[in-house]
């Protein structure tokens, strides 16, 4: 993991948002790790992820807490 992007009680795009952000700093193959509570994140994240061409390495939820980690194409 090389970057944490604490997005939690955010509203969606934000969550997103903030992940791109950080994906951007990245190089190939480096990922980012994402918490976030707005249930609306799964889909974007799923979505993002195909559109974009980065893995979504994982998604889970545990406590109301969204966990997602992507790596960067």
């Amino acid at each position: 993991m090389v970057k944490e992007v604490d997005a939690r009680e955010l509203r969606c795009p934000l969550p997103l948002l903030r992940a791109k952000q950080a994906l951007r700093d990245l190089e190939s193959g480096q990922a980012v790790r994402v918490l976030a509570t707005d249930a609306g994140s799964v889909r974007d994240f799923r979505a993002f992820a195909e559109l974009a061409g980065h893995g979504l390495e994982r998604e889970d939820r545990a406590d109301g807490v969204y966990v997602y980690i992507l790596v960067k194409s």
